[in-house]
């Protein structure tokens, strides 16, 4: 697997399919540090790649983690198992990427317990993400366990590619959102339907924390205070876990 330990990738941001009546996305940086190695695109690709970006701003940021779901198995500190993908082979490449939107944790996690992480790609702000180089069927396999399904099918992204948004379903991580494009082929990630402010949110337990804070630091692209006062900020996080707190569980993990 490739690992680029620069700056964040530069996203070409697409439609999402947000409602207007929303606040204007947070403004993008004209450029991020080591922007060289991931150039702008003019075009989105066409709607049947073989490979995407897989755009994971949670747990899935962490390495280790994202084994479980590609390897199967039970990650320390899970509750239960994976299956994994079908096709085991790690992501062709792995960059650091900023995306306009909001994180927050709401929910009440099966596998972790408390709050789950949430994209809200209407909301103001940026989204501090790590991009993974996956195939279409490693994506759909990762996607169907995030939404508690069995992997083995193949979905069908033509919506999501070509106007940003498709609804799978109306539970958490069923809806896929496509921020842009990365190096000419499509970002994509699963979210919920809803936006940050229309569901209670909830703080996310230690374990689970400690694995954004650890998949953000490991990209080498943001220094640690970043990261521990980025996710501290998050809404779920604010109030409950301080920046220095989470620097700490991040270390542990």
């Amino acid at each position: 697997m490739t690992e680029t330990p620069s700056g964040p990738g530069v996203v070409e941001e697409g439609p999402a399919g947000g409602d207007p009546s929303r606040p204007a996305p947070y403004p993008r940086p004209a450029s991020y540090p080591g922007q060289d190695s991931y150039p702008r695109q003019d075009s989105y690709p066409r709607p049947d790649p073989c490979r995407v970006w897989y755009a994971s701003y949670g747990s899935n940021t962490h390495l280790g983690r994202l084994a479980h779901y590609i390897d199967g198995g039970r990650p320390p500190g899970a509750s239960r198992a994976h299956p994994g993908c079908r096709d085991r082979r790690p992501p062709a490449a792995s960059v650091p990427v900023e995306l306009t939107g909001a994180l927050y944790f709401a929910t009440e996690s099966d596998l972790w317990g408390g709050g789950r992480a949430f994209y809200d790609p209407d909301a103001p702000g940026h989204v501090l993400a790590r991009a993974h180089l996956v195939t279409v069927g490693q994506f759909s396999d990762i996607a169907a366990q995030e939404m508690y399904e069995e992997p083995g099918t193949d979905l069908d992204l033509t919506r999501a590619l070509t106007s940003g948004r498709q609804t799978l379903g109306d539970g958490r991580y069923e809806t896929l959102v496509r921020p842009g494009t990365l190096d000419g082929l499509p970002l994509l990630t699963f979210t919920a339907p809803w936006h940050l402010d229309d569901v209670p949110w909830n703080p996310p337990t230690a374990v689970y924390l400690g694995h954004l804070y650890a998949g953000l630091r490991e990209t080498g692209a943001w220094d640690p205070a970043t990261i521990a006062a980025y996710l501290a900020s998050c809404p779920g996080v604010a109030g409950h876990w301080s920046a220095a707190e989470v620097a700490a569980l991040g270390a542990a993990t």
